[in-house]
């Protein structure tokens, strides 16, 4: 059986316990006990959670077991010293030690993170950075790997990270069945964007906000300003003009984002070549993918391959 405990202190993010589902859920379908999860903390009983309830806990224990997950707190403070020393010396009684959200912050101040790549919510992408520079974090990232070290972004990614968990000791299909029941959309890979195109686009008005969904749904489509214009009943010249001060971004542009975005899922989460990719999103043919990437990421698309790939094999 593994032995999972995610470690809680006093203002912790509540929706640190909604790794507990995906345990609870692959237990459920193996009909029987495969993880033994636990909420702990320095002192048990009775934890404050940052939405005003409680949460009854276990005392930390010294012995060892296969995973501690730290959770974060929304104003970064740090947990005692204590409990930092005892977070310090996990490494030596897990497997794997990781964090969710903001508990990144308690990984590096003790110093589980020094060299290690990371990640952590984008909101405090800035303030980490400064108050870890020895930590390589890569905010842009659903969950990062390295070595026995996992660490998640914003909240509902510990969910992914736990599904990469139950991937790791248990294979795919058991983590995609538990994501099935869960009713996620997908599972998410650890190389996906924290950012959706869609969201970042913000339009404000109906008709542009059709605009961006039909975009979404048929990127191998004709997407001219003259198609769009017509999905949004307008001339060419005032979908433009609507368009660009809704989004801040010209129809042209927007439409490049979605269609990277997809191509960069797709290489993520399949095994099409690059050739059938460019194609099914849009670009046509792999250069103009190419350019398209290296405005977006600044990589090539064999990059972001090779950086996929690299995450799988550590999982």
């Amino acid at each position: 059986m593994h032995t999972i405990r995610l470690i809680v202190y006093p203002d912790f993010q509540a929706l640190a316990l909604a790794v507990a589902a995906v345990f609870e859920h692959t237990n459920l379908l193996y009909d029987q006990p495969v993880y033994d999860f636990r909420v702990v903390s320095e002192t048990g009983g009775a934890v404050m959670s940052s939405q005003g309830f409680s949460v009854n806990t276990e005392v930390l224990q010294d012995c060892a077991c296969d995973t501690i997950i730290v959770a974060g707190d929304n104003a970064c403070h740090l947990p005692p010293q204590s409990l930092l020393d005892y977070v310090r010396k996990a490494p030596e009684r897990s497997r794997r030690v990781a964090s969710v959200c903001t508990g990144a912050f308690v990984l590096a101040a003790a110093g589980v993170l020094g060299g290690k790549r990371a990640t952590t919510h984008w909101f405090h992408a800035r303030s980490f950075r400064k108050q870890y520079p020895d930590v390589l974090l890569d905010e842009d990232r659903i969950f990062v790997v390295d070595g026995m070290v996992w660490t998640s972004a914003g909240m509902t990614a510990g969910v992914d990270l736990a599904l990469a968990i139950v991937e790791k000791d248990l294979g795919l299909e058991t983590a995609r069945q538990v994501a099935r029941k869960l009713v996620l959309y997908q599972r998410r890979s650890g190389g996906q964007s924290q950012f959706s195109a869609l969201l970042e686009l913000d339009a404000k008005s109906n008709r542009v906000q059709t605009v961006l969904s039909y975009a979404r749904e048929h990127l191998g489509s004709d997407l001219s300003v003259d198609a769009l214009a017509d999905v949004a009943g307008l001339s060419p010249r005032q979908f433009s003009r609507v368009f660009t001060e809704e989004t801040g971004q010209s129809p042209a542009k927007a439409v490049e984002r979605l269609r990277v975005e997809a191509a960069r899922l797709m290489m993520e989460t399949s095994r099409h070549p690059i050739e059938v990719i460019a194609r099914d999103t849009g670009f046509g043919d792999r250069e103009r993918m190419r350019q398209a990437f290296l405005r977006a990421f600044g990589q090539p698309p064999q990059a972001i391959l090779r950086t996929s790939a690299g995450a799988v094999s550590a999982l």
